[in-house]
């Protein structure tokens, strides 16, 4: 088995456990989990071939959809709400 992967399914448990946490408690776990995939991603596509690392893409961007837009829009040079 390769570290990748294993890497990968401890990623996942740690999103699973970020998100059932309160939502003040989320930010620190979540941003250090955004910054770490597409490293993660990268070095799936590398191990496996790079259709896993699409797929890994598509699930990435549909877990962390909102974050990835509030990036967006301050990129944009709006000022998003934060939630409370």
């Amino acid at each position: 088995m390769k570290v990748s992967l294993i890497i990968a399914v401890i990623w996942v448990f740690a999103a699973t456990g970020t998100a059932l946490l309160p939502m003040r408690r989320q930010y620190l776990p979540g941003v250090t989990l955004l910054i770490l995939a597409p490293v993660l991603i990268v070095w799936l596509g590398y191990d496996f071939g790079w259709g896993w690392s699409i797929a890994a893409l598509a699930a990435f961007v549909s877990m962390f959809r909102n974050p990835l837009r509030y990036f967006l829009a301050r990129a944009r040079g709006q000022k998003p709400e934060l939630p409370k």
